[in-house]
């Protein structure tokens, strides 16, 4: 297996990602879209999740396909952020037709960052805007890092962000994985400087710096996230995806295996207090794939993207956290 050659999750032909942000607000959104409706499945892990629409997604409902996924900052009110993709795509003619009705059907997910710095006395929900504004910026190439859901996301020890990585498979089919990392654990060793990914890492892409050579690593928990929200909500919201045809069941089936992706970059993970979740989407333009290789290149795909969220992430005014690149400048 090899990355693909964008190294991101539109290495999968077919998909775009938009990002808006906000940068008083501290937060933003994402928006995954594909050229035609795409069959899609979703696993939860997380203690706190935040959705919408997920129920569609279970294999025994009707909905054979959806038009869009959101990963979106902003806690409930953030939910809000597919209001605004749905009245976009509806605008555009694209949607599930019910005779004269057209309706887009937009999954979402959410993590909290509300208590990040930002100025979150709004007026009225910004979220409905950042969500057609991420869905008008929908492109092959984006940006990691402080953009998008991960504008505001902070991990234990260091500003979180919005990662993204790809492989592509002996068969010459492609997963790829998105994600806000926002989670309630640490993405790196004591110290700030090592990844706890650092094993699955690919050609340098989060720094190269190999493993943390100490052993005894998670048996104590320091948190700078926890000492400046006084607050335990968290999440990390993922996407991963294939172009190998898969059905519902299979891409839920993939959906659970990506979440070794977050276990082996966050520790710890799945905690009450997280919202972990993973969406699983197949465009479904080559063959039947091999669902375990599959969902293994997915969990691998994860891991690397929460740590290139981290390793991307970029300072701002007000912050809460530092950022892995300031520490380790």
């Amino acid at each position: 297996m090899k990355p693909g050659p964008r190294n991101l999750i539109t290495d999968v032909a077919g998909l775009k990602v938009g990002n808006a942000q906000d940068e008083a607000l501290k937060s933003g959104t994402t928006v995954l879209i594909g050229d035609n409706p795409f069959t899609a499945s979703v696993h939860v892990m997380g203690g706190a999740p935040g959705t919408r629409e997920t129920d569609l997604l279970a294999p025994d409902k009707t909905v054979a396909a959806v038009d869009a996924l959101v990963l979106s900052g902003g806690s409930a009110f953030g939910l809000d952020a597919c209001s605004g993709v749905v009245d976009a795509l509806r605008a555009q003619g694209r949607g599930f037709r019910v005779g004269d009705a057209l309706i887009p059907l937009v999954p979402g997910a959410i993590l909290f960052d509300l208590l990040n710095g930002g100025d979150k006395g709004w007026g009225q929900n910004p979220y409905a805007d950042l969500g057609r504004a991420a869905l008008a910026d929908a492109s092959e190439n984006f940006p990691l890092g402080s953009v998008g859901a991960g504008t505001g996301a902070l991990s234990a020890m260091v500003k979180g962000g919005l990662g993204s990585a790809s492989l592509q498979l002996p068969d010459g089919s492609m997963v790829g994985a998105l994600v806000g990392a926002n989670p309630v654990g640490a993405v790196t060793t004591p110290g700030d400087h090592h990844f706890h990914a650092a094993p699955f890492e690919i050609d340098g892409e989060f720094g190269g710096l190999g493993p943390d050579p100490t052993s005894g690593l998670g048996l104590s928990f320091e948190s700078r996230k926890m000492a400046a929200m006084s607050a335990r909500a968290n999440t990390t919201i993922a996407i991963v995806a294939t172009d190998a045809t898969l059905s519902k069941a299979e891409c839920q089936r993939v959906a659970v295996a990506a979440h070794d992706g977050i276990a082996r970059a966050v520790v710890p993970a799945h905690m009450p207090n997280d919202g972990d979740l993973v969406f699983s989407l197949t465009t479904a333009s080559k063959p039947a794939g091999d669902v375990a290789m599959i969902g293994h290149a997915a969990a691998l795909c994860l891991s690397r993207a929460i740590a290139r969220a981290i390793y991307a992430a970029t300072p701002a005014e007000g912050d809460l956290l530092p950022c892995w690149s300031t520490l380790n400048a």
